[in-house]
């Protein structure tokens, strides 16, 4: 039985080492594909984005959690539930604003920079900018418009990566006209 134990774990590891290594040989093509990190740094939350319009459909489903009271309420379950569900990492959450409307997600342990290093050449480059991207994505799938943005990034000798969330407005559903 401990040996069917130490498969999962084994595999679970290799699942997220095998998904590390395969965003890394994207970020790399990437660069080889645009310009600058500037665009580099756009694609990757175009296709975060992409991604978390539809992962939010498996999250609702997997997680069985309904609709959020508030950002506060979103913000824990962010934390605690979808990045612990997706990436293996309960991130800390902080630094609210007063308004209560921002929040920082605070990742000890970023799985996506695992054998990474920056080139001198890319000292702009948001490597892990899918993350904002599938966040930004997802809540607007549930009507929540966010602004993403990295603010501290160990890639770039920070001692945490920081994520900063600011909720921007409700989405109103807009039904066509007889669909009510």
């Amino acid at each position: 039985m401990s040996r069917q134990a130490n498969r999962a774990t084994d595999s679970k590891k290799m699942n997220s080492e095998l998904f590390t290594l395969t965003y890394g040989a994207l970020v790399t093509q990437l660069c080889k594909d645009y310009e600058n990190d500037e665009e580099v740094n756009k694609q990757l939350d175009k296709m975060g984005y992409n991604i978390g319009v539809r992962l939010i459909e498996d999250f609702l489903a997997r997680s069985s959690i309904g609709r959020c009271q508030d950002f506060r309420e979103t913000a824990d379950v962010i934390a605690k539930v979808a990045f612990k569900m997706y990436l293996g990492i309960t991130p800390s959450v902080t630094n609210w604003s007063p308004a209560g409307d921002e929040f920082s997600l605070i990742l000890e342990n970023n799985p996506l920079v695992d054998f990474v290093e920056l080139p001198d050449n890319h000292s702009t480059l948001i490597y892990s900018n899918l993350l904002c991207g599938v966040l930004r994505g997802a809540l607007e799938m549930v009507q929540m418009a966010v602004d993403v943005k990295f603010a501290q990034d160990t890639l770039r000798g920070d001692s945490v990566t920081e994520i900063r969330m600011k909720f921007i407005k409700r989405i109103e559903e807009n039904l066509p006209a007889g669909d009510e």
